[in-house]
């Protein structure tokens, strides 16, 4: 089963990451996460994984900034945190990548990672 990477077409670090992806043909499918969020039990795949929630939101994001998530996030449960990252997918820290064989999520662009990921 191929990856799904949760991007945004105009994000810079997506593009890059598909490129990365598409160099070293990966097969992945690839989904808008403005118009597709990821889904809450993939984003928690990544809290049981040991990843920070702050690290699933994209805190240079207007979404973050307007919805006050900075101040927030220290205040929500997780479930209200991830139903806010469900229903915004500009919220997502991107891009979001879903491996479904391993249950293995990435997030953000990190050549390392990725490299480790996709071996």
């Amino acid at each position: 089963m191929a990856a799904k990477v949760y991007q945004y077409p105009k994000c810079s670090t997506c593009r890059k990451a598909l490129k990365w992806l598409d160099t070293r043909g990966v097969s992945y499918d690839s989904i808008d996460i403005v118009t597709t969020p990821p889904k809450k039990a993939e984003l928690q795949k990544a809290l049981k994984g040991g990843m920070p929630l702050k690290k699933l939101f994209n805190t240079s994001g207007q979404s973050y900034r307007d919805g006050g998530w900075s101040e927030k996030l220290e205040r929500v449960t997780e479930a209200q945190a991830l139903e806010a990252l469900v229903a915004d997918g500009k919220l997502v820290k991107r891009p979001f990548v879903f491996i479904p064989e391993r249950e293995q999520v990435l997030v953000g662009f990190d050549e390392a990672a990725y490299a480790k990921a996709f071996k």
